[in-house]
């Protein structure tokens, strides 16, 4: 904050127009005296004797709204009426609206944002009133309260390289030649993230199955328990591997409570799926892997990284392993 006696604030404004016009200094004087240019005193000494006299004088030093008078380029108000009738009624957005239009899109938005029109991921599709929902956002209060468990479809990178190494052409030759080889297409990355300290376990494993994700699922409980955590309870989807009976069987032989979210609900799930979106960025499609042998070799010392040195702004730019009491390998 600037201080109210700073010299050209607009009480130090006014000390300079009264020099010039009541005391009759010169403006390169005022100016040598106030720190600024002489044309910049002529304007103060100019706004003094313009002022309004039945106002205080200080009022005419303020700074005036840079905005122009007249904006002879500014949408016609007629335009503008139609953007916003296409919007409440069709539910458009301004690419939409713009080629229909024929405007720009980015001064429809401008125009829906000068008009108070709300952004359409907060309009109801079916009334077009915007919503009043506040969005939830909970943490289970210790380790092993909730984890969350996902699985993340992963094409597979070719021997030799995909076309991010080599470009489209080479990329879907190795591709085909890996397909007559009998390689897989893709592979299924299976993750288990607690709730409360974001710490993760993940494999890639070669289907989501009911079997392979109940074996998943036992060594990310004895994984947990190495870590110092009993899981109490696991949310899933509504995936057929975790409705199955091997998955309530280990759900059982733990002693864990196992819950789902409801049907279409993917963001009840948020944090396993915002970890995945993580773990594409910065792991599968970090560099251009020449193999999946590659990928898959970097993945436990990345997931090391995420669980004890990555910043988490959730956390308070502290790692995942910073709220795990004696997590072993914690400072390694």
């Amino acid at each position: 904050m600037v201080h109210a006696n700073a010299l050209l604030t607009p009480r130090g404004r006014l000390a300079l127009a009264v020099c010039v016009v009541e005391e009759g200094w010169s403006l390169r004087r005022a100016a040598e005296r106030f720190q600024t240019s002489p044309q910049t005193a002529g304007r103060w000494a100019a706004r003094y004797r313009a002022r309004d006299v039945s106002r205080p004088a200080i009022d005419a030093m303020a700074d005036r709204s840079s905005r122009p008078k007249h904006s002879p380029d500014r949408t016609p108000a007629r335009v503008e009426r139609r953007i916003c009738h296409l919007r409440r009624t069709r539910g458009w957005g301004p690419a939409r609206i713009g080629h229909h239009l024929r405007m720009p899109p980015s001064t429809v938005g401008r125009v829906l944002r000068r008009r108070g029109m709300p952004p359409l991921a907060q309009l109801d599709l079916a009334t077009r009133r915007e919503l009043r929902r506040s969005v939830r956002r909970y943490e289970h209060p210790y380790p092993g309260s909730l984890v969350h468990v996902d699985i993340k479809k992963l094409g597979r990178i070719p021997d030799g390289g995909g076309h991010r190494v080599h470009g489209r052409a080479v990329g879907r030759r190795n591709n085909a030649l890996a397909k007559r080889l009998g390689a897989a297409s893709y592979g299924y990355v299976h993750s288990a993230l607690d709730d409360h300290s974001r710490l993760v376990y993940s494999e890639v494993l070669g289907d989501e199955q009911a079997k392979t994700a109940a074996a998943f699922w036992a060594r990310a409980l004895d994984w947990f328990t190495a870590q110092g955590i009993r899981v109490e309870r696991v949310l899933t989807d509504n995936g057929s591997c975790y409705r199955s009976r091997q998955w309530a069987a280990i759900c059982a032989a733990r002693a864990v409570q196992h819950k789902r979210t409801r049907p279409y609900r993917p963001q009840t799930n948020g944090k396993i799926e915002r970890f995945h979106r993580t773990l594409l960025v910065e792991w599968a499609y970090m560099r251009p892997y020449r193999s999946e042998r590659a990928r898959l070799q970097a993945l436990r010392s990345w997931l090391h990284h995420y669980n004890h040195h990555r910043t988490h702004t959730a956390l308070g730019g502290h790692p995942p392993a910073s709220r795990v009491t004696n997590l072993s390998g914690q400072n390694n």
